[in-house]
């Protein structure tokens, strides 16, 4: 499995050196610091890395230290013949090219063995020629050793042209998520770059040091190599390496003693979300260094008394950061997006204007959801605020067609039982009475949710479950030998159970409406799967029919229609507006751009966000169609949506999600999913695939701890026997998050979230297939404990 921690060691003070560009010093600098390092801790061990050297052996960097620094540890993990950059000179060379993760790892082994000495030591890492030079695969040397996150010293460029390409340097690697703790370059008189990068840095608390250059080349090798020797013993006696030493010393130390404080600290003013706090201590707080691809970076509490043990873990994100993670952490191309849109923009008002951000952003997401109802896009700034926008939406779209004025204020929305849609009021009082919500006093519950069969894979069958009180109206339920088959709707609607499904949802709706006279203004549900509620995946059928049959009930929704009574164009909603809460599901968490697809229903009001923005900014976009839009228009400017927030359609936001859309886009397109697909390949219905293995799934389903499992798209979700009921309150799903959450015999972890003795799991899009077959040997063996 390819988990790389990040290297951060108590005992072994280790550092990156970057260059503004190819032979600016970086080896001169770094032989300096190693021979004052030598002088100053005699009796701690120095080490000097070269993870990848092109030319002649002779020449390489490493052999130059060992030359000027007695007794150093220096070598080199991947040399290369051709004195060209490494992504040429390693396809030139005879033998394998070292992968990314090959190279990665084996730094992090080497300094690993560093931090093993019984005394502590001091550990250069110096890159190849800039930092975005090209390694062995071809990947930019700023993206390539970021897993790492080695604290880094930049070696900028005393030469003309030198500030420019220095701070262009300082930016690509802080933009990344380095920290440059320390620059030195060579002074020069004559351009003065040192006095103009002092002040470019000071405000940024960096430290800028000039040094001596060294001596000009002497014409015999002898005469040179003395010459060098005198420049290296007068350079590491200086005051700046002195100085470059402290500020070494104490950028790590603080860095360590700030991770070691920072679970107190916010044990003491921070108010954490969706926690009890009487059962929070700093103890079960986890301090997130950095994160990475699909990983966290997170102190590991031992290795405060193990001063050589790694002070990070590498932790899988499991729950996908609450479900936004899809492109991995610190994607650079969405980082960038990110600073581009800040760049151009910052922030800029939205309330009558546009920017290309946002109407791109807009198009993109009318064009690939191919919903043909929907034709306008609302931003806001999360999915529970989204939710807020489409509830308005429809209410005022129902109240129109129907003549409620403002005194009718019983309108209700019709659902799903275990429904969640956010956090805020209004939202809240969209999904019944639950434990999120009947201690908030404001609530009202302003709703019927029906209750419905469900599917989950039982005994190695998938097995379509309906409610014991469901029974005798809807049959016993039934079993299905792949979950295609289940989703095959096309042939179920001629089933027994299709009719016994639309007979049930009449007869509720009839009672409703006709009898109990409620009156009824939106269907909304989350399609596919409850999230917050349990990971609960639906039945299809029903979620299909229950649209089907409020859209055929116009007579009973619509009774007091006015204006055109006219046959309803094909984009126009008809019965109730239908609202489909895609935060979690939508954008190919499970598979597709849309969940709706699944149904086979395009709904008159869809929300999105979590994956929207990749998990960079916060960001939601509900969208809705010309006859709801057309609900609002008027001459009167109180009959508009008087909705919005002053970040509404931010285009940082907008810029972020634009590229992650295109990103995932093109990965479906290239076929990056393929591997993933090829054991959920069935001519049983439609495609329909999981990340997460078939055989893995079934192999949950038989555990006698498992009530039962799913998979689909990357969400697995475990549901766990507890005999003392099921639920949010429900704690017997914590003893496994808990075994996940170790870490002895493998270089990572898991953390993960529960929803009662429910236990989901999520992978980004980017993750390997060896990685998920990892992870899914892991939460097996700790099952079976």
């Amino acid at each position: 499995m390819g988990a790389i921690r990040s290297a951060l060691w108590k005992s072994l003070r280790s550092y990156q050196v970057y260059g503004a560009n190819t032979n600016v010093g970086k080896t001169i600098i770094s032989t300096a610091l190693c021979k004052s390092l030598q002088r100053k801790f005699p009796d701690e061990r120095i080490w000097y890395l070269k993870p990848v050297s092109t030319g002649p052996l002779a020449e390489a960097d490493d052999c130059h230290v060992r030359t000027f620094v007695s007794g150093i540890q220096a070598g080199c993990l991947f040399q290369f013949d051709e004195p060209v950059s490494p992504h040429i000179a390693a396809r030139q060379s005879i033998g394998n090219i070292p992968s990314d993760s090959e190279l990665v790892q084996s730094i992090y082994s080497k300094m690993s063995q560093y931090a093993a000495e019984s005394t502590p030591g001091w550990a250069l890492v110096e890159t190849a020629g800039g930092v975005h030079s090209p390694g062995p695969s071809g990947t930019p040397q700023a993206d390539l050793y970021r897993p790492l996150r080695l604290s880094t010293i930049l070696v900028a460029d005393s030469n003309l042209g030198g500030i420019s390409s220095s701070i262009s340097a300082f930016e690509s690697l802080h933009v990344r998520g380095y920290d440059v703790d320390l620059v030195v370059l060579f002074a020069n008189d004559r351009y003065q770059n040192h006095e103009y990068l002092v002040q470019y840095f000071a405000p940024k608390n960096v430290t800028v040091l000039p040094v001596p250059a060294p001596p000009e080349r002497q014409p015999d090798e002898t005469s040179d190599r003395q010459c060098m020797a005198d420049y290296y013993d007068s350079l590491s006696e200086s005051a700046s390496m002195d100085q470059a030493l402290g500020c070494l010393t104490t950028s790590h130390d603080d860095r360590i003693r700030d991770l070691n404080s920072m679970a107190s600290r916010a044990n003491r003013v921070i108010w954490y979300p969706f926690s009890q706090h009487q059962s929070i201590s700093p103890s079960t707080i986890t301090t997130i260094d950095s994160a990475y691809g699909d990983y966290f970076h997170t102190l590991d509490p031992a290795a405060k008394e193990d001063t050589q043990r790694p002070l990070l873990n590498a932790t899988i994100d499991g729950s996908a950061s609450w479900w936004t993670q899809g492109l991995g952490h610190g994607n650079p191309e969405l980082s960038l997006a990110a600073s581009y849109a800040a760049g151009r923009y910052g922030h800029v008002m939205f309330a009558g204007t546009v920017h290309e951000p946002a109407l791109m952003l807009a198009e993109s997401l009318l064009a690939n959801l191919r919903n043909s109802r929907l034709a306008r896009v609302f931003y806001s700034d999360n999915g529970s605020t989204g939710i807020e926008v489409a509830v308005k939406m429809a209410l005022r779209a129902a109240a129109v067609r129907n003549g409620w004025d403002s005194s009718v204020k019983d309108v209700e929305v019709m659902g799903l039982r275990g429904s969640y849609h956010g956090d805020t009021i209004g939202s809240m009082d969209c999904s019944e009475p639950s434990v999120y919500n009947e201690k908030v006093g404001w609530y009202r519950g302003r709703g019927y949710w029906f209750e419905y069969p469900t599917v989950k894979m039982v005994n190695g069958m998938w097995t379509v479950e309906v409610p014991e009180s469901l029974q005798r109206e809807l049959g016993p339920g039934s079993q299905h030998a792949s979950i295609s088959a289940v989703f095959n709707l096309s042939r179920r609607q001629s089933e027994l159970s299709a009719q016994r499904y639309r007979a049930y949802i009449q007869k509720i709706i009839h009672k409703l409406v006709i009898d109990d006279k409620r009156r009824f203004g939106a269907l909304i549900m989350e399609p596919v799967i409850l999230g917050a509620g349990g990971m609960i995946l639906i039945d299809p059928l029903f979620q299909k029919l229950l649209v089907d049959v409020v859209r055929e009930s116009r007579d009973i929704f619509e009774a007091g229609r006015v204006g055109n009574s006219q046959q309803a164009a094909a984009s126009d909603w008809t019965g109730l507006p239908v609202i489909f809460d895609e935060v979690f599901t939508g954008l190919y968490r499970l598979g597709r751009f849309s969940s709706s697809s699944f149904i086979g229903v395009e709904p008159d009001i869809s929300v999105h966000a979590k994956l929207l923005t990749g998990g960079v900014v916060p960001l939601c976009a509900t969208l809705a169609s010309e006859s709801i839009f057309e609900a609002f228009v008027s001459p009167d400017k109180s009959d508009a949506l008087l909705h919005g927030h002053s970040y509404t359609a931010h285009a940082i936001g907008c810029t972020v999600a634009r590229t992650s859309i295109s990103s995932m886009i093109d990965m479906e397109r290239h076929g990056s999913w393929d591997n993933f697909k090829v054991s959920w390949q069935d001519s049983d219905g439609p495609e329909i695939w999981s990340t997460w293995s078939k055989e893995f799934i079934a192999q949950l389903s038989t555990d006698p701890c498992v009530a039962g499992a799913i998979g689909l798209g990357s969400v697995l979700a475990i549901t766990l026997k507890d005999s003392a009921g099921s639920g949010y309150t429900s704690t017997v799903s914590q003893d496994l998050q808990a075994r996940l959450a170790q870490t002895s015999g493998r270089d990572w972890n898991i953390h993960s979230r529960v929803l009662g003795n429910v236990i989901y799991l999520m992978t980004s899009l980017t993750c390997a297939t060896e990685d998920v077959r990892a992870v899914e040997k892991f939460v097996a063996s700790c099952l079976q404990r």
